[in-house]
């Protein structure tokens, strides 16, 4: 017998480039938003009817409506906006939102900081992924490609050698890596703005002063610290590659 599994669809790749106009130049939201969407869409996969199907064009023509009147603060609030609005749909059980935000900044000039031209910011990426039932909403927010380097207080030593081990053993030598993080609210009702810039600054605080005895110890030392300072936050996940 053959059953259908569980089984889920969306539209991913959606970009939308919102531009606020303001009395002292503009601003620029550039994001990436992928909408996905699981409930009882059977019907769909075995008998090949549409009628219960969300289309795909609906789903970025939404983000683009929608963008107009909500997306005017944290990324986690407009993902919270878009999820609940396909969740409202009868055969929805759940919208699954993740957005990607690119941070563009005016470019310096002789006379200021120019009011309607940009250069895209590499610092790092802010993300967001918001998921909405009928039961709630979970928020989980995070960065990518945060480039770190430390020229001092890193080290690897210690570690088990055998005859393909070539690696010298050290207690002060240069530490550089792409971070990433994400994290899970407590509450989808917070300051997402706040909050986002409180776990950075402990990321940051954390690997300047940490003593690193290896890449392993400062992951856990930077997720602990920004558990402890962030309560509401349930779980961190980080890499260092």
């Amino acid at each position: 017998m053959t059953e259908l599994g569980p089984n889920r669809y969306g539209k991913s790749a959606i970009r939308l480039v919102k531009v606020i106009r303001g009395a002292t130049g503009h601003h620029i939201r550039d994001l990436t938003i992928s909408i996905t969407l699981d409930g009882d869409f059977a019907a769909a996969h075995v008998a090949g009817d549409n009628s219960g199907v969300v289309a795909t064009d609906t789903m970025k023509n939404t983000a683009y409506a929608l963008a107009r009147k909500h997306l005017t603060g944290p990324i986690e609030d407009f993902g919270r906006t878009l999820a609940q609005h396909f969740v409202a749909f009868p055969q929805v059980a759940g919208a699954t939102v993740s957005i990607v935000e690119y941070e563009w900044t005016p470019i310096p000039t002789s006379a200021g900081p120019a009011g309607d031209a940009f250069v895209r910011a590499g610092e790092l990426t802010r993300t967001a992924l918001v998921r909405a039932t009928q039961a709630g909403v979970t928020v989980e927010a995070g960065l990518e490609d945060l480039t770190l380097m430390k020229t001092a207080k890193s080290g690897f030593a210690g570690f088990p050698r055998d005859e393909f081990t070539t690696l010298p053993e050290v207690d002060d030598r240069l530490m550089a890596s792409r971070l990433s993080a994400s994290w899970r609210y407590q509450s989808a009702d917070l300051d997402f703005d706040a909050a986002f810039e409180g776990v950075v600054t402990t990321l940051l605080d954390v690997f300047v002063e940490h003593r690193s005895p290896s890449v392993q110890a400062t992951i856990w030392t930077i997720g602990k610290a920004v558990l402890e300072a962030q309560p509401l936050i349930e779980e961190i996940r980080l890499t260092m590659p």
